[in-house]
């Protein structure tokens, strides 16, 4: 038992020390400022995002870092049949939708009204959509308007 706990505060220690670390060399990055500056986001996430997407410039559009989180919906035809409502493709990073969601649940939880992320969420769950629909649709939301902001750092 004590030597269960002696791992436990061990880990612990461990993730504090590479939390830090992300954290310094995040501060390192052109976009650091803008990434803090957004809702929701803050010094625990923001080094894992900024980790995850990388460098925006790679990315052609916003349609294209869309896809690389797995937030877009795949097509889907066969013969006459063409259906647009489909599910997420989850085809991307499944690290980089989580921490996308835990931001969304950060904004969801604070309910800023000034938000357009919360005001476009609000206007989903109004709608009547799902859990899970409403806050990936506030995930693909967010990460477009990251998207605009990163990429007009780096590109000034």
């Amino acid at each position: 038992m004590a030597q269960s706990a002696t791992q436990l505060n061990c880990a612990c220690e461990t993730l504090a020390e590479l939390q830090e670390q992300m954290a310094a060399l995040s501060e390192l990055l052109p976009e650091h400022d803008v990434v803090m500056e957004m809702f929701g986001v803050g010094k625990v996430l923001a080094p894992q995002l900024m980790a995850e997407i990388g460098d925006t410039r790679r990315f052609h559009s916003r349609k294209a870092i869309t896809a690389f989180a797995g937030l877009d919906a795949p097509p889907y035809q066969s013969g006459n049949i063409d259906v647009r409502s489909r599910s997420i493709s989850k085809r991307g990073s499944p690290h980089l939708r989580k921490t996308l969601f835990q931001v969304i649940g950060v904004i969801l939880k604070n309910s800023p009204e000034d938000e357009p992320v919360y005001r476009f969420l609000d206007k989903k769950r109004s709608e009547g959509k799902p859990y899970k629909v409403y806050m990936m649709a506030a995930a693909n939301k967010f990460l477009c308007i990251y998207y605009a902001k990163v990429n007009e750092v780096l590109n000034a």
